[in-house]
Formats: C-alpha cells, sequence, structure tokens
C-alpha cells in the first residue's frame, strides 16, 4: 500500500444519479422505483402512523381523560412546609422557595395552601393562597402578599389546575 492508494476512488463532489435516462445508464425504466405500486407513482405520502393497512396503534387503543393545554401550571407550596424552611422575620418570594427546593420546576402561579401550623411571622408573597392558609399566615403575625402576573422558574414539581 502507497501513500497515493488513500484518495484513490474517493470522490469529494459525486455526480447526482440521473434516473430515467436509457437502459444503458442502469437507472433507466422504472428509474430505481421498482414495479408497479404505490411507491412507484409521483407524489406519494403517508400518514406518520399508517401500519401497512392494519389499524394503526394509535387508533387502535381507547382515549382516555383530558387535557386543557391551555390551563396554567400552578405549583403549591403548605404553610407547614414554609414554617419549617424560614426562620421568623423571614421575606419568602418564589425565587427564595426554589432555592430552599420547595418550589422546583416551571410554572405559571405558584399557590400556598393551608396544611400544617405556622408559628413563625414570615412575609410570603405568591400568586395565589387559600383561605386558610392566608387565616394562619395572619394569625402567626405574618403578611401574605398576592404577586401579579407569571413566576420565572426551573422544572416542575406538583401540578394543580384552576
Amino acid at each position: 500500500m502507497n501513500l497515493s492508494d488513500i484518495h484513490r476512488g474517493v470522490n469529494k463532489h459525486r455526480a447526482r444519479k440521473r434516473l430515467g435516462r436509457g437502459i444503458g445508464s442502469g437507472h433507466g425504466k422504472t428509474a430505481g422505483r421498482g414495479h408497479k405500486g404505490q411507491w412507484s407513482r409521483n407524489g406519494v405520502s403517508f400518514l406518520s402512523i399508517f401500519q401497512g393497512g392494519t389499524m394503526p396503534l394509535v387508533r387502535r387503543i381507547p382515549k382516555r381523560g383530558f387535557n386543557n393545554r391551555f390551563a396554567k401550571t400552578v405549583i403549591v407550596v403548605n404553610v407547614g412546609d414554609l414554617n419549617e424552611a424560614f426562620k421568623s422575620g423571614d421575606n419568602v418570594t418564589p425565587e427564595k422557595l426554589s432555592a430552599v427546593n420547595l418550589a422546583k420546576g416551571c410554572y405559571d402561579e405558584l399557590k400556598v395552601l393551608g396544611d400544617g401550623e405556622v408559628t413563625k411571622k414570615l412575609k410570603i408573597s405568591a400568586h395565589r393562597f387559600s383561605a386558610s392558609a392566608k387565616e394562619k399566615i395572619e394569625k402567626a403575625g405574618g403578611e401574605a402578599i398576592v404577586l401579579p402576573g407569571k413566576a420565572p422558574v426551573v422544572k416542575v414539581q406538583k401540578k394543580v389546575s384552576k
């Protein structure tokens, strides 16, 4: 083997295959499409779910439930978890909640629910509060601040629809 043999037979710019240009070309008559059938015709296309004529799997399996893709993704945090994670007098924001892994993920709204007890005075900022959560926060001497708009965070933890 010589160094000059390395690139022998390698074409950088290969000529395009000229189909249907006579028998001598090797690609005449049927032009590489075989004989008859759907694939030999012009403009052939199949649905992505086509399975050779049998009923496709996506049509054999029954549909279940409902998914509203326009619904807002609401992430929930309980007041009991906030009581454990923060000190008295702390300002609780969605950013601080994601820092302590209580509000993980990407969501549209943050809702505080009333599960657990609050003994610390916390200033909590969220998009929504349940009635019991608001009552418990204010009873402990804290403040519930309702945020407007969308929440900027990373992944998803829990999803609760409206």
